[in-house]
């Protein structure tokens, strides 16, 4: 069960940010602090910690700058459910109780699915922060989300069990934001008895 929860809070996480969860799940595994199976112990490999440190630089600048940050969402609408596909099946490696290529089959579909839906609302609502703030917003809501990105990977990883706190949390805001548009844009719509 934690191996998923741990798996579930890394995908969403890179949702926000793909290569943040994949450079602290790559760092934990390094320092030992982590165990996954093959191939995803390459994670924790040198050239594979460099590469993911120069994409972390240039994606949290990337998504800094208003317009920029869009084309970064963008070109990450692909990247960001295939980490989240292979830090939940990382995650879920070393489940041995089960057969491993459903594991395997389960924790990409998942993986990838969690971290889609996170980009999703994320992809939506910035250019919604862009206009509403003239682009002022950007580096403080992006500085937000990589906060976020970085404690539910770490809480994620050592409290897997908080991460359902961090779900039930997510669902509810967005649910209480999609009523809330609903219902005001039924109240401003022209021809309004109301």
């Amino acid at each position: 069960m934690e191996s998923f929860l741990t798996g579930l809070g890394l995908s969403g996480s890179a949702g926000l940010n793909a290569y943040l969860p994949l450079l602290i799940i790559g760092l934990m595994v390094r320092l030992d602090l982590m165990e996954v199976q093959e191939p995803y112990d390459t994670l924790a490999s040198w050239p594979v910690l460099l590469v993911l440190i120069l994409l972390l630089l240039i994606e949290m600048t990337a998504d800094k700058i208003p317009a920029v940050d869009s084309l970064n969402d963008g070109i990450n609408t692909l990247i960001r459910p295939t980490a989240g596909a292979v830090l939940m099946a990382a995650s879920t490696s070393s489940v041995e109780s089960t057969d491993p290529t459903a594991i395997t089959i389960f924790s990409l579909l998942s993986g990838s699915i969690f971290a889609g839906s996170t980009h999703a609302v994320k992809a939506a609502a910035r250019p919604a922060v862009t206009v509403t703030t003239g682009g002022t917003g950007n580096f403080i809501v992006s500085f937000i989300e990589d906060v976020i990105s970085f404690f539910v990977s770490l809480f994620a990883i050592l409290l897997p069990f908080i991460v359902i706190f961090f779900a039930m949390s997510m669902v509810t805001i967005v649910s209480w934001w999609v009523w809330d548009r609903k219902r005001t844009r039924r109240y401003f719509q022209p021809n309004n008895p109301y």
